[in-house]
């Protein structure tokens, strides 16, 4: 899965922005704090959920299952917004 090419990024502060430029993606902006802009940096190159998780789980000092459910929560609102490619 990766971030479809029709979001950007704009890092403002401690602040991410995804902004789509494209009239067929979400109609809006998303705001994200660091550890979901940390995934969103994450999924700009062709990556998987478990690898995501890897990284994350050696960023930071939280078990393992606590960081993957995190970043199932990210995902989701990431698929809600129609930002992600996935493959079958």
């Amino acid at each position: 899965m990766k971030l479809k090419s029709c979001f950007i990024t704009q890092d403002i502060d401690d602040t991410q922005f995804l902004v789509p430029v494209s009239a067929e993606a979400f109609g809006g902006i998303a705001r994200s704090n660091k550890t979901a802009a940390y995934i969103v940096e994450l999924l700009k190159k062709e990556t998987t959920e478990e690898e995501i998780v890897d990284a994350l789980y050696a960023k930071y000092d939280a078990p393992r299952e606590q960081i993957a459910g995190d970043i199932r929560e990210i995902l989701t609102t990431l698929r809600s917004i129609n930002a992600l490619e996935e493959g079958n």
